[in-house]
């Protein structure tokens, strides 16, 4: 494409079409755009639009050809590191670095937003190898700045944002010595000056209130804290009085014209300060030991900042990391005597930890308009950017350092919190506080599962629950005061596993009169509690807490109301839901099943809504889960019940694998599986004969999620189908087409290996036995072209579960057929090196059997070219029963990433309740008991020949061990 007026003039006519309201136009004009990008100057003629005059073309041309630009750089700049393909003319790359950022920095605010990114976005890849003079045209600019400090302040805002956008990375890049050799480049280059820079913009804010200069000092406190870490640079440590005493002036600087009247938009002095805190915060925690000369100032500076800031949410950010600094100086002990004055102590308790814990007007708003995001946060941990949050952290690390005097503290303010609600319930927000502040000081210890393990001595639990906690549960009206109803639920499910059984149990009736409520928040967290009350045991037997008795006297209406949940406006999918759903069913067990009839329709009817826009995986997961467990529940009884499931689940499995829903499909496999393993052998049925076709379709196994159920899927078909119908009925060349298929792959080798066991375990040999040649050749091929520990430990296991099947003559002759010797090199190269690899009880077993048989029935090994390896054999069959497994492996595992594993799809969840049982081919069989049975065999065969092999290949101690452990055995050498 030639830079023309015409292609310019076309390009900005396609640019407005992708914003048409038409989308049959709109879809046009993003392919076209998509069809031309690797056109020679493509990349140039967007730049040529966005830097054109105002006149020529309008602000929002420019934007869409900035966005595009960045878009088409993000898509196309990487080079593939395997075909080393450049979808981008290189002359093309040269003269984008050459002009980008000239016309980054004169662009309008949100083209140069855009811009910056795709700076970022070559530096990535470029910097600073392939562009080192990037970072000198963005000092460039300071200098211009410097200059004429009054100017235009677009260009300087442009350079600094480039350059924070560069640096950003560096916050989080793991430590490696090309990102070390990196960062010295850029502070040897661009320390000095951005030093300079932050004290001139500084002497400018003495006499400017202008917002853009402050947004000038905005972005160089985000570029200090990139720079900063990693590690210390020498030269900040030796400039840390510059920046350090200016921080110090900016957090104590008021200036009413930067604020904003929102009560939600951060004006840009609470931006400076607020990243000013993480900044001091980060020094604080890195480099006590150069920093600790301006701490105490510091805090000083901080705690009043507190006092003053307001409860707006616009200061959130602010509070939050100067609460998270001043939890960060609390657990020094250095500085214990800054907190242990009690005027100290005091103010930043009651000034500043109390009001932060307080339920805002915010957060009611959050409570009632946006009951999800509220639960997000408040239930499920993701409350890290809370104030509440910070202030919590605030105050355990007081209770850490003094808890004596923390503990008394705080236990006056809640008795006095707990006393304002007492007196007036309009006072709710006290006791909100109060709680609040229970649950917090009051755990020492707690893991997800269980809840709180251990608790202080702020309260007597038990006695502030029935006091406290209880009575609001208990209140008639559920849908009063449903702040304080929450609150009341989180506590019972915080402290489940400490305070007694029966104070749990007896919260269960009230919890589900609650999941009536009105309020969104309080039925759901009454279903999450009742979850995780479900889940309790008792401490000593184990025995689960609740049991069906305790349920069976509202079971039904507790059922009645969690599927009500569902119909219910903000919490028709809702994980916290469905799980306690599945927990209930589970827990009825059998006393379910007269319900199912009514509940299983509302459970697929339910499948079929999500099916159509999958967007909470959490709840589809233990959708399915359920629908699995209910299928095993009535099953596992009563087998010929199948075929009820089946009729009410086809007619949606059809819709998922017709309309190819990704999230689902992995899902539908293993219920379909689990289904199919019910039926009675030779019995596989119409429905699933019509099916297995489709499962054989390549672009199905293309999909990494779906490999695990296919293979099992796939398995549970070569088990239920009778041996006289698997020519017939399972194209066995299609089902090994998988296996090469999978056995190709470094990390599905494994299912390739257990879907071929599984056919060889139950398919006819005569249907077999001509590609069983070729399957070998398969896996040698595979060995030869990359050989990793978890496909040597496969094929090691593979070889002797068909020697166990097939017999060990036959597998010798069929290896050695092969290649003349081939089975000796096996032995010699793989078997006898790496054995001692395999792992799990059952491959061991199997390995162990297969050893045995290849020792005591193969003339080769016992009178033959192979004697030589018989006592080496028998030595590791002894080793695998006594030693632990070797865990060295192979150097190509760490190259286990498929090529094919690079973009994202929908993962695979295992169901529990769909889970396939470990099988045991081996069942009844004691390897060790084996051993000594087949050895005693061969002696009684071939009298004396025994001793002769024994005395082959291995040193006299070692037979020496051997025989000794044999007679453990009661087998004597003979």
């Amino acid at each position: 494409m030639e830079i023309s007026t015409n292609n310019i003039n076309n390009l900005v006519k396609c640019l407005q079409a992708t914003l048409s309201p038409d989308p049959n136009e709109r879809k046009q004009a993003e392919n076209f755009l998509l069809s031309i990008e690797c056109n020679k100057n493509y990349p140039l003629l967007l730049l040529h639009i966005i830097s054109a005059p105002n006149d020529v073309n309008v602000d929002l041309v420019k934007k869409i050809g900035a966005v595009t630009f960045k878009n088409y750089i993000k898509r196309n700049w990487p080079i593939d590191e395997d075909t080393l393909q450049n979808k981008i003319h290189q002359e093309d790359r040269v003269l984008i670095k050459e002009q980008i950022v000239t016309v980054m920095l004169s662009a309008p605010d949100a083209v140069q937003k855009q811009l910056s990114d795709a700076i970022s976005l070559i530096g990535k890849y470029d910097f600073p190898d392939q562009w080192p003079n990037l970072l000198t045209t963005i000092i460039e600019n300071f200098a211009v700045f410097a200059n004429a400090p009054t100017g235009d302040l677009t260009p300087i805002n442009g350079a600094l944002e480039t350059a924070h956008s560069l640096f950003r990375k560096y916050r989080y890049e793991l430590k490696s010595q090309k990102l070390w050799t990196e960062i010295k480049f850029v502070l040897d280059t661009l320390a000095k000056p951005l030093t300079e820079l932050f004290v001139l913009t500084m002497n400018l804010c003495e006499v400017s209130k202008d917002p853009k200069v402050y947004n000038v000092i905005l972005v160089l406190t985000k570029i200090f804290f990139s720079l900063n870490y990693q590690d210390l640079p020498e030269f900040f440590e030796d400039n840390m009085q510059i920046w350090i005493s200016n921080f110090q002036k900016l957090l104590e600087l008021e200036i009413k014209e930067l604020e904003t009247e929102s009560d939600d938009e951060t004006g840009v002095l609470h931006q400076i300060q607020s990243q000013i805190c993480e900044n001091i915060s980060l020094y604080a925690q890195k480099y006590e030991e150069e920093f600790s000369s301006y701490m105490r100032s510091l805090v000083t500076i901080i705690w009043k900042l507190l006092i003053k800031t307001g409860s707006q949410p616009k200061y959130d950010t602010l509070v939050i990391n100067a609460l998270q600094f001043l939890s960060t100086t609390v657990i020094k002990p250095q500085y214990r005597d800054l907190f242990d004055d009690p005027s100290v102590f005091s103010a930043i308790c009651e000034k500043v930890a109390i009001p932060n814990m307080q339920f805002k007007a915010s957060d009611e708003e959050l409570f009632e308009d946006n009951p999800e995001e509220y639960i997000r946060r408040d239930i499920e941990g993701s409350d890290v950017d809370t104030r509440r949050r910070a202030a919590c952290d605030l105050v355990k690390a007081l209770s850490k350092e003094f808890e004596q005097v923390t503990m008394s503290s705080f236990g006056l303010y809640v008795k006095s919190m707990l006393d304002q609600y007492a007196a007036n319930e309009q006072n709710w927000r006290s006791k909100d506080a109060a709680l609040f502040l229970v649950t917090t000081l009051a755990s020492r210890g707690s893991t997800q599962r269980h809840g709180t393990t251990k608790i202080s001595e702020l309260v007597n639990l038990e006695e502030f629950t029935t006091m406290h906690v209880l009575p609001e549960l208990a209140k008639p009206n559920i849908n009063g005061m449903p702040v304080m109803k929450a609150d009341a639920i989180k506590y019972i499910v915080t402290f489940r596993s400490v305070l007694p059984p029966q104070v749990i149990v007896s919260t269960l009736p009230a919890l589900t009169k609650l999941l009536e409520a009105e309020s969104v928040v309080v039925r759901i967290y009454a279903a999450a509690a009742i979850d995780k009350i479900l889940l309790l045991k008792q401490p000593d037997s184990k025995t689960p807490v609740v049991d069906a008795a305790t349920l069976s006297p509202f079971a039904e209406q507790l059922i009645k109301s969690l599927f009500g949940i569902l119909t219910k406006p903000g919490s028709e999918e809702n994980s916290h839901t469905m799980k306690a759903i599945m927990r209930t069913f589970l827990t009825l067990k059998q006393q379910i099943i007269p319900l199912l009839a009514e509940l299983l329709p509302v459970l697929t009817d339910k499948l079929t809504i999500v099916a159509r826009n999958p967007s909470q995986p959490e709840f589809n997961h233990f959708l399915f889960e359920t629908i699995s467990f209910c299928v095993k529940l009535v099953c596992t009884v009563t087998p010929e019940g199948v075929g009820s499931f089946e009729g009410v689940l086809f007619p949606i499995f059809q819709i998922i694998l017709q309309q190819d829903i990704l999230e689902f499909m992995p899902y539908t496999f293993q219920l379909l599986a689990q289904l199919l393993e019910f039926h009675s052998p030779g019995n596989v049925g119409d429905t699933y004969t019509i099916l297995y076709p489709f499962l054989l379709t390549p672009v199905l196994w293309e999909k990494t999620s779906n490999i695990h159920p296919l293979v099992r899927l796939l398995r549970s078909y070569v088990r239920k189908t009778a041996p006289e119908n698997f020519e017939k009925s399972l194209n066995i060349n299609g089902l090994l087409g998988v296996f090469q298929k999978l056995i190709a792959s470094k990390s599905q080798d494994q299912e390739g290996f257990r879907l071929l066991k599984t056919i060889i375990e139950h398919c006819p040999m005569e249907v077999l036995q001509s590609q069983m040649k070729n399957i070998f050749v398969l896996l040698f091929q595979r060995l030869t072209s990359s050989k990793t520990t978890k496909f040597i430990r496969e094929l090691i296991v593979f070889i002797f579960f068909c020697v166990i099947k097939y017999g060990a003559t036959f597998m010798v002759d069929l290896i050695d057929s092969i290649q003349n010797g081939m089975f000796g090199m096996l032995l010699e190269k793989i078997m006898l090196p790496d054995v001692q690899k395999v792992t799990g009880n059952i491959n061991k077993k199997i390995t162990a059997v297969g050893i045995i048989k290849v020792l005591t029935d193969t003339q080769k090994l016992i009178d033959g070219p192979y004697a030589q390896f018989w006592a080496l054999l028998l030595q590791s069959v002894v080793c695998l029963f006594e030693l632990p497994e070797d865990e060295t492996v192979y150097s190509e595992d760490k190259l286990l990433q498929d090529d094919n594993d690079n973009s994202y799809e929908a993962g695979y969840s295992q169901l529990a309740f769909a889970s396939e049982t470990e099988y045991d081919p081996l069942e009844g069989i004691e390897a060790k008991v084996f051993l000594g049975q087949s050895l005693t065999k061969l002696m009684n065969q071939l009298p004396g020949r025994v001793s002769i092999l024994m005395s082959q290949g291995i040193t006299e101690e070692r037979r020496a061990q051997i025989q000794n452990y044999l007679i453990s055995l009661n087998v004597q050498i003979m």
